[in-house]
C-alpha cells in the first residue's frame, strides 16, 4: 500500500461536474492499493498517518498531527502510484490490486481514518476524478506499508 500526503489548506474532488469532496485545512492523500495488500497495511497506514507530525507549532516545528490541528482529510484512490516505468515508455500497473480487491480496500481505509477521529471525506472509486489540491507549504510525504 502506498500513499502520497499532501498538507493543503484545501482540497476538492470534482467526477462529472459535480463535487464529491471538499475540505478546508487537512491532507489529501493518494492512496495506491498493491496486489499483496491486505486490511493490516491499511491500519498501520491510517495510524501512521493520524498521528505524523506535518502540522507546525507555535515556533514553526513540525510538531502537530492532522489529530492536533482537527483537520479533514480526502481519500483518493490512485493505482498509477503503482506504476512501473522500468521497460519502454508505457507505465506497466501489474503490481497494483485488481479492483475487487482495491475497492474494499480503499473504504476500509477511510472508515480507519474516520475511527480514528479524522472527518474523511473521498475520491470515486474508479472515476476520472478532477483533484484540486491547495498544497501547503508545500509538505508532500510518501509512505509505504
Amino acid at each position: 500500500m502506498r500513499t502520497l500526503i499532501q498538507r493543503v489548506k484545501s482540497g476538492k474532488v470534482v467526477v462529472d461536474n459535480r463535487i464529491v469532496a471538499d475540505i478546508a485545512h487537512g491532507l489529501v492523500i493518494l492512496l495506491g492499493i498493491g496486489s499483496g495488500d491486505n486490511e493490516e497495511n491499511a491500519r498501520f497506514l491510517a495510524e501512521k498517518i493520524a498521528n505524523l507530525r506535518i502540522f507546525e507549532d507555535e515556533r514553526g516545528k513540525f510538531n502537530r498531527s492532522i489529530l492536533d490541528n482537527a483537520g479533514s482529510a480526502i481519500v483518493v484512490s490512485q493505482f498509477t502510484l503503482y506504476a512501473d516505468t522500468h521497460k519502454g515508455r508505457r507505465p506497466s500497473f501489474t503490481d497494483a490490486a485488481q479492483p475487487e480487491i482495491a475497492a474494499p480496500l480503499v473504504e476500509k481505509f477511510v472508515d480507519l481514518l474516520c475511527a480514528l477521529g479524522i472527518p474523511t471525506q473521498k475520491g470515486v472509486f474508479g472515476a476520472h476524478m478532477l483533484v484540486e489540491i491547495e498544497n501547503d507549504g508545500p509538505v508532500t510525504i510518501w509512505l509505504e506499508k
